[in-house]
């Protein structure tokens, strides 16, 4: 694009798949520079994330606000002086499993312990006990370490019980201060024919102890693929994909430059947020993020009377459905759940079909939920 044409460039944008083909066509990492030899198309959703926020938010960088808010919206990962442990399908590490080195790790620990993971796919299902606090999981690169397990909800397990959506997950952490970065979680499990199927739930990941943070990590399923129980909870630059209901439970989150992709065929939904009561200080937000992928599917159910989700600087792609945001079927909850967007873009954000009871917000309404602040994050990050 020549210099001074962004009123054209932010046309082209409109639709991801516009923005994909201009990439394409142009092969340009910047609207204001000349073309070089080593500009790429992404071949992966983290780098394709990245393009996107290089060539498309910096157009919504203007405001007095946003500036305020990426200021404080993204704190450094700290794990110097850690121990670490090597994990390695190869035997070249301590372990050949991830739960092993888990286990190793003494009960009650109190200083920070890194699980460096070799690239691979470690098909285990992982469980970190309340017990275990200050672990990291750290993989060599999301793209090429996995772990991984096929459970659903109707998985029948040892005692002869059906597991239930909690039992279904790959990944387990009821830890506090748990790090994970640069790996990825997916539970394999086939996705349901039919959006919504009972029985067919089945978490990637789980995660319900305090002071949580996830930098460049992936999330792969299809119903209910991260289970964001209970806790306080940082995830940057991560890739979340799903169907379903696929960010969902009653923990207080901050989803910074993420990019959430569905899949669903039809129907579908990101969030479920489960706030049951008005003096709960929980809720999710997600700034700086791009929504993908296919279907129709609404921003978030209210899977809780008092659910609570802003989505703000965030591109939505034309999946988004006209009103928005659903009640679960349960017209009271229209008057208590908060659901809030504020600047957001792309063809899914036209707010003009928005349901009467989702808000637009004001500069000072998104505020709150533009910071580390809004998960204490100044304390713990």
């Amino acid at each position: 694009a020549p210099n001074g044409a962004q009123s054209d460039v932010v046309d082209v944008f409109n639709s991801f798949e516009g923005w994909v083909q201009h990439i394409q066509d142009t092969c340009h990492p910047d609207p204001d520079e000349d073309q070089g030899d080593d500009d790429h198309l992404p071949s992966r959703p983290e780098q394709l994330t990245d393009e996107f926020f290089t060539k498309v938010l910096k157009l919504k960088k203007n405001s007095t606000l946003y500036k305020q808010a990426h200021k404080y919206a993204i704190p450094s990962v700290d794990i110097a002086g850690a121990d670490v442990i090597i994990v390695s399908k190869d035997g070249s590490g301590e372990f050949s499993t991830v739960q092993a080195a888990i286990d190793s790790v003494p009960v009650q620990n109190t200083k920070r312990v890194v699980i460096y993971i070799k690239r691979g796919v470690y098909r285990e299902k992982v469980f970190i006990p309340s017990t275990k606090p200050f672990i990291t999981l750290k993989g060599e690169n999301s793209a090429i370490t996995y772990i991984q397990w096929d459970d659903n909800a109707s998985t029948v397990g040892k005692d002869g019980k059906q597991l239930g959506t909690y039992g279904s997950a790959s990944v387990t952490v009821k830890a506090d201060d748990f790090m994970a970065l640069d790996i990825s979680f997916k539970n394999t499990a086939p996705p349901p024919e039919k959006s919504g199927a009972v029985g067919k739930q089945a978490v990637a990941l789980l995660i319900e102890g305090d002071r949580a943070a996830f930098y460049r990590c992936s999330f792969y399923g299809a119903q209910d693929t991260l289970y964001d129980k209970q806790g306080r909870h940082y995830y940057y630059k991560c890739y979340i994909e799903g169907s379903v209901d696929f960010i969902f439970g009653d923990a207080r989150s901050l989803f910074v430059k993420c990019h959430l992709h569905s899949i669903a065929t039809p129907d579908g939904a990101i969030t479920a947020q489960n706030r049951l009561q008005p003096t709960e200080n929980t809720g999710y937000s997600f700034a700086y993020c791009m929504v993908t992928g296919t279907g129709s599917i609404y921003l978030g159910r209210a899977w809780g009377a008092f659910s609570k989700v802003v989505f703000a600087y965030t591109y939505l792609d034309n999946i988004i459905r006209p009103e928005g945001w659903n009640d679960w079927s349960i017209p009271s909850n229209q008057q208590k759940v908060f659901y809030g967007e504020y600047q957001c873009f792309g063809p899914g954000a036209n707010s003009s079909g928005r349901v009467k009871w989702s808000k637009q917000l004001t500069p000072e309404q998104a505020k709150p939920f533009l910071s580390v602040a809004f998960i204490d994050g100044k304390q713990w990050l």
